[in-house]
């Protein structure tokens, strides 16, 4: 990408003289509604401000992208965490339009497990696996809607450990206090997405400090727990209207747990026989009789 700057809104203006009366009208309509265009396609943003397709794509080669898939990525990474909750809104109505909205979000989800499958560090991802396998304790963070998979990987990681430690509460100063004994054996597993959670930044810079060893589970190098990971761990998200698309950090943290679990393969299968048991005298689960 060159010396495109971090700020791509930035970089526009500071280009604006040197623009084409074509380019002119693009950076103008991006100027304005950033929101928007990140997600518009290059035939539709051309289209929008009268130019034509190839024109969208010389633009984004001119600010030094590899083309306008690069150009519109930079875009959608900064504007997802600024986005609020209404704005979302009016991005998802421009967005799907007539669209069938079910075929829509599942073929996004599709596409951004295999984007993530396609992009993720292997080695990274075995480190990990080492590296939380010989923590002396393990802690897990994630908050508002990251919430979700850290409690999935929670419920999933106390059949395997019992070292394990969910941080989950509404209250920055809560968080702070719940991670009060972090040691540098210990291994803080925080889970961040847009919009990114100030509270969950600082506490993921407060256990680094302490020595811990951080898991960052996250969208991008540039998500602002990212600089504190000891192991980075990139999954591919997506703006659904109010809602985030999770599914491809959730697939992710399926296969963490499936690799773990088959490293504790022995005693995983000691305790589920335990288990087994206990569920089956208190009538657990439902008996569906062939």
């Amino acid at each position: 990408m060159g010396t495109v700057q971090a700020d791509i809104l930035a970089a526009i203006q500071s280009r604006m003289g040197e623009f084409s009366k074509g380019q002119k009208l693009i950076a103008i309509y991006i100027l304005e509604f950033y929101d928007k265009a990140a997600f518009m396609t290059a035939s539709k943003m051309g289209k929008t401000v009268g130019v034509s397709e190839s024109t969208v794509v010389r633009f984004a080669v001119e600010l030094g992208y590899e083309g306008y898939p690069a150009m519109q990525k930079a875009l959608q990474e900064m504007v997802l965490n600024k986005l609020t909750s209404v704005q979302r809104i009016e991005v998802a109505n421009d967005r799907f339009g007539n669209q069938d909205v079910l075929t829509t979000v599942l073929q996004q989800d599709i596409d951004k497990i295999r984007a993530t499958m396609e992009s993720i560090d292997r080695r990274t991802f075995d480190e990990t696996v080492d590296t939380i396998l010989n923590a002396r304790k393990i802690y897990i963070l994630g908050v508002r809607s990251s919430a979700t998979i850290a409690f999935f990987l929670h419920f999933y990681f106390n059949y395997i450990f019992d070292n394990v430690r969910m941080v989950n509460t509404s209250s920055p100063s809560e968080v702070f206090e719940q991670f009060a004994r972090v040691e540098k054996e210990d291994v803080v597993i925080v889970i961040s997405y847009p919009r990114y959670s100030r509270s969950a930044v600082q506490a993921t810079k407060a256990c680094r400090e302490a020595g811990a060893k951080i898991v960052a589970i996250t969208d991008s190098r540039r998500s602002p727990v990212a600089v504190y990971a000891d192991h980075l761990l990139l999954a591919k998200m997506d703006m659904v209207s109010l809602v985030d698309s999770l599914v491809a950090p959730l697939s992710l943290v399926n296969a963490l747990i499936v690799a773990i679990g088959q490293r504790r393969e022995k005693e995983l299968a000691e305790t589920f026989s335990n288990l087994e048991r206990i569920w089956d005298e208190y009538e657990v689960y439902e008996k569906i009789e062939n």
